[in-house]
């Protein structure tokens, strides 16, 4: 018996897309609470605030830029409008989301895991919706459609490439956790964004 796979509708991708904007951004708060950095071009913006001090959230737009004329020649008008508009999101949360929580403590230890899992989370709801956060997830996804290799490895090894930067400007314990945080955001969609498993996948 054939399952008719009904996709998504314009109102389910939009609150798709901004709760999964808004978890990764609740990470990216307790992140950088706690000093740490990640992957993805999230990473390499971390990167950049911690050395300029210039905006997080318009170093973040900024950097994703060039990676949408790629998406668009390789993933499509819809995917890339779509990351467009969920990266937009992560941006403005960024920015504002501060105003409505701090975190007077947290344990680094704890906010590499609990921050690693809310991105990956939120990372995953946005890829089931036909979008990404842009820059390394797009790759991510176009080698997994194109090549069959697993979204959730491919981020990862170019994240451990981002990571490896961020030893030169913080201290080994935060880059280890950063590493770990890392993990496990990969850990989340490498386990539940397999090619084959799930319907429309």
């Amino acid at each position: 018996m054939e399952i008719e796979v009904k996709p998504h509708n314009l109102l389910e991708d939009t609150q798709g897309i901004l709760t999964g904007s808004l978890f990764v951004a609740l990470a990216v708060v307790l992140l950088r609470q706690a000093g740490l950095v990640t992957g993805g071009t999230t990473g390499a913006a971390f990167l950049i605030y911690y050395g300029t001090r210039w905006p997080l959230a318009w170093v973040l737009f900024a950097i994703n830029l060039p990676f949408y004329a790629f998406g668009w020649s390789v993933l499509g008008r819809a995917f890339t409008i779509k990351t467009f508009f969920a990266v937009g999101a992560l941006s403005v949360y960024i920015e504002f989301l501060p105003r409505f929580i701090h975190f007077d403590l947290v344990d680094p230890f704890f906010a590499a895991i609990m921050g690693g899992l809310l991105a990956g989370t939120g990372i995953l709801m946005i890829i089931r919706h036909g979008a990404s956060l842009g820059g390394v997830t797009i790759v991510a996804v176009y080698a997994q459609k194109r090549f069959g290799l697993r979204a959730g490895a491919v981020q990862m090894a170019i994240d451990g490439v981002i990571l490896l930067v961020a030893f030169g400007m913080l201290d080994p314990l935060r880059v280890a956790l950063s590493l770990l945080g890392a993990a496990a955001l990969n850990f989340v969609i490498g386990i539940n964004h397999r090619a084959g498993r799930y319907f429309g996948a």
